[in-house]
C-alpha cells in the first residue's frame, strides 16, 4: 500500500515547511498547490522536495479546485491512497499508516480521518470554538473535512471535489461518495493540528457567515430526501438569525413590552450551555446572525445569476 499527498495553501511561510517536513517518510510524492503566494512558499515548497503546482489566479479561487488540480497532477501514479491536507496543519507521525490500514480492511470505505487538533487554543476563544467545532464522534459519519486520507478510485468514480464551492467542498464530496455506495469513517486517532490564527471578532463573523453560506448552497445541491443534506442547519440559521429578530422588532412595534420576546436568545444559550461549554454555547446562538447573512446572500447571488466571491477571514 502506499499513499501520495496533496497540500494546498497561500502565503503560509514556516507552516508549510512544516506540513511537508511531517509528512515526509509517511507518504510517496508531495504535491503542493499554491494559490497566488507571494511570500515564497512556492520556491520553498519546491527546495523541500515537493512537486509544486501553481494555480491559475485568473480564473476565481477556491479550495476545491486547488485540490482538483493536485490531484490532476497525480494521474499516473501507482499509489492507491491521497492524503489531503492544508498548509497550515502538520500530519501527526504514524497517521497515514493507521489511515491506510483501516481503508485496507474496510473496502468500500472511501475516506479516512481522525482527530484535528488546535495548535493554538489559548490564544482567542475563537480557536477554542474550532478545536470544539473539529472534536465530532468516532465511527460512520456523514463528512470529512479538509485534512482526510481518502481512496483515489472513489474520488476519480465521482469527478473529485466540486470547483464551484467557495466552502463546504468536503461534506458535498461525502454526499456523493455515499450515494456511489462508499462510506466516511472518523478514526479515534490524532491526524493533524492546525493553526487557525483566528484572534478578532471580525474573523470569526466572516469565517461563520461562510459557513451559513455553506449551508444554504448544499442544502441546494443536496437538500431533497434522503439526503437532506444542511436542510436542518440552513433553517436554524435562518429562524434564529433573521424570521424570530425580523418577528421581535415587529412584534416590539406594536407594543414595546414585546421586546421581551428577545430573551430568548439568552433562554436558548442557558439551554445548549447544559450540554456544551459555555463560550460554545453562546457563540453557537450568536453564530446564527452571520450565517444567516451568509445564507441570505447565496439566495441573493443565486437570484441574479452571480457566484458569491470567496469569504477569507484571515
Amino acid at each position: 500500500m502506499r499513499a501520495d499527498a496533496v497540500v494546498i495553501g497561500r502565503n503560509e511561510g514556516a507552516r508549510l515547511l512544516a506540513c511537508l517536513a511531517s509528512l515526509t517518510g509517511q507518504v510517496g510524492r508531495i504535491v503542493y498547490v499554491d494559490s497566488g503566494s507571494d511570500d515564497g512558499s512556492a520556491e520553498a515548497a519546491a527546495a523541500a522536495g515537493a512537486e509544486v503546482v501553481a494555480l491559475d489566479m485568473s480564473v476565481p479561487f477556491t479550495a476545491a479546485r486547488a485540490r482538483n488540480a493536485g490531484l490532476e497532477r497525480l494521474k499516473g501514479s501507482q499509489a492507491e491512497f491521497v492524503q489531503l491536507v492544508d498548509g497550515d496543519c502538520t500530519v501527526d507521525p504514524g497517521w497515514v499508516a493507521t489511515a491506510m490500514d483501516f481503508l485496507a480492511e474496510e473496502p468500500e470505505a472511501a475516506v479516512a480521518c481522525g482527530r484535528r487538533r488546535e495548535e493554538h487554543p489559548e490564544a482567542s476563544v475563537y480557536n477554542r470554538l474550532c478545536d470544539h467545532e473539529w472534536d465530532t464522534p468516532v465511527g460512520r459519519a456523514l463528512a470529512c473535512g479538509g485534512d482526510a486520507l481518502m481512496r483515489r478510485a472513489a474520488l476519480e468514480q465521482v469527478g473529485g471535489f466540486n470547483p464551484g464551492l467557495i466552502a463546504g467542498e468536503e461534506p458535498e464530496l461525502c454526499v456523493r461518495l455515499r450515494q456511489a455506495g462508499w462510506s466516511v469513517w472518523r478514526l479515534d486517532a490524532a491526524m493533524t493540528t492546525h493553526d487557525a490564527r483566528i484572534l478578532r471578532f471580525g474573523q470569526w463573523w466572516k469565517r461563520s457567515r461562510r459557513a451559513g453560506h455553506a449551508f444554504a448552497e448544499g442544502a441546494a445541491l443536496h437538500g431533497a430526501p434522503p439526503e437532506r443534506h444542511w436542510v436542518a442547519e440552513t433553517r436554524r440559521a435562518l429562524f434564529w438569525g433573521a424570521g424570530l429578530p425580523v418577528a421581535i422588532g415587529l412584534a416590539g412595534l406594536v407594543s414595546p413590552w414585546l421586546w421581551l420576546l428577545a430573551l430568548v436568545y439568552p433562554l436558548q444559550v442557558a439551554r445548549l450551555a447544559r450540554r456544551l461549554p459555555p463560550e460554545v454555547a453562546l457563540f453557537t446562538v450568536l453564530g446564527k446572525f452571520p450565517e444567516a447573512i451568509g445564507a441570505l446572500s447565496f439566495y441573493a447571488n443565486r437570484a441574479r445569476g452571480r457566484k458569491t466571491a470567496l469569504m477569507e477571514y484571515r
